[in-house]
């Protein structure tokens, strides 16, 4: 064979080869190449409103992201902002804010979008559930509610958002057994987001307020609400060390809401290992340490295969609540 034939033979095996090794590094390397929206399943002023604008504020610390949006689109217990994400299949660019509500809107029949139909990509707090009145009512702790309840099932009415038989209305169902009454009596009251809750319940126009601590501290502090009991299993650090748990005056109710982000359908692993270190490194700093402490939530970082793993669980886990609630459907 001649000299050059060999040497062009020679030269091609080479770039093919560097290439096939190119690959996986080249594949590692995507990042955002336009604005990234962060779509808000609820709407503006509750927590997963809070969670996208800390994330967003976080986020746009690292250099990778060209720009940060955040777009509320409520309705539905979350399924409009989740129908929309499910029109953007492949694209990176569009996540959005879930919580346990995703999985109980596919539980209870409200919605038929499930966490499958998505690529989740991270949880990245716990934040548990505060009951909470009006600084006038008569309610004056987890004892009185309980006391009220065992009286007159029917007598309080609970507003919680967004969307029936979520972690919110869990914990109420829990608060009926331990009076020994039926969950299925209680008078729930959906709200479009905990924001618009708390101005009813400080309104007068609802009786109890069953929600995120975030969403109501400033009003305690001011005097306008009561803290009733928080569903944790122990007071807990930072702005909530104040607030007395349901456990401690005898009322078994230990449950949390977690909060995450999911990304559309058909994700490359490459788009989803960035998004793992995004968020790793999103948490580093002493900047997310204070939003923990400020909104009274507890970190619990997963990656995309924990949080999925991690829904796996849930869906047995919550199934099951609902059921022993008389919450799901026979």
């Amino acid at each position: 064979m001649p000299i050059a034939k060999s040497l062009r033979i020679f030269a091609t095996c080479c770039m093919v080869a560097g290439s096939i090794a190119a690959a996986p590094i080249a594949a590692q390397d995507w990042k955002p190449a336009r604005n990234v929206d962060i779509v808000v399943a609820s709407g503006a002023g509750g927590s997963s409103d809070r969670t996208a604008r800390v994330v967003q504020r976080l986020l746009q610390a690292n250099p990778a992201f060209p720009s940060i949006s955040v777009t509320n689109r409520p309705g539905g217990g979350g399924t409009v902002a989740w129908s929309y994400l499910a029109q953007q299949p492949g694209d990176p660019h569009f996540i959005a804010t879930f919580s346990p509500t995703m999985v109980t809107n596919n539980l209870l029949g409200v919605g038929k979008l499930n966490y499958t139909d998505f690529t989740p990509l991270s949880i990245l707090l716990r934040e548990y559930v505060l009951v909470t009145v009006n600084a006038e009512s008569p309610i004056t702790s987890g004892k009185a509610l309980i006391e009220r309840i065992r009286a007159d099932p029917t007598a309080l009415s609970f507003a919680f958002s967004a969307a029936p038989g979520n972690h919110n209305h869990i914990v109420i169902g829990m608060i009926f057994k331990a009076a020994g009454a039926d969950p299925r009596q209680s008078k729930i009251v959906i709200q479009k987001s905990g924001g618009v809750g708390a101005t009813a319940v400080m309104g007068g126009h609802i009786d109890v307020l069953v929600g995120a601590p975030a969403n109501v501290l400033p009003h305690i502090a001011a005097g306008k609400l009561r803290a009733v009991g928080l569903s944790a299993p122990q007071r807990q650090a930072g702005s909530a060390a104040e607030l007395p748990t349901l456990r401690e005056q005898g009322i078994d109710a230990v449950f949390y809401s977690w909060r995450g982000f999911l990304g559309a359908k058909d994700l490359t692993p490459s788009q989803i290992a960035f998004w793992d270190a995004a968020f790793a490194k999103a948490v580093q700093g002493d900047d997310w340490k204070q939003d923990l402490a400020q909104n009274a939530w507890a970190e619990d970082l997963k990656s995309a295969a924990e949080t999925r793993k991690h829904l796996d669980s849930e869906h047995a886990l919550i199934g099951g609540m609902l059921g022993e609630l008389g919450l799901l459907k026979r």
